[in-house]
């Protein structure tokens, strides 16, 4: 079963809303890949790569790229 058809409107900046009815429906989702695909556009949730999380994560710890060179150096070290 479909779900009613919702309307949303282009600023004049190009920007489009997206209903609360249709974003609850893709919870942690904050970006979505779009396309144009026989005169209707496709939105699809896009997913951020493994490395992109990674690096998103070691950001929210406060490690920087010194910190990981000193960290693989140590590594190395016999």
């Amino acid at each position: 079963m479909s779900s009613p058809t919702i309307l949303a409107k282009k600023t004049s900046k190009n920007q489009l809303t997206l209903p609360k009815e249709v974003v609850k429906e893709f919870p942690g989702v904050d970006y979505f890949s779009v396309r144009a695909e026989g005169g209707r556009i496709i939105l699809e949730p896009f997913q951020q790569s493994r490395a992109e999380q990674v690096r998103q994560k070691l950001a929210d710890l406060g490690i920087e790229e010194p910190d990981v060179a000193d960290a693989v150096a140590w590594a190395r070290r016999k």
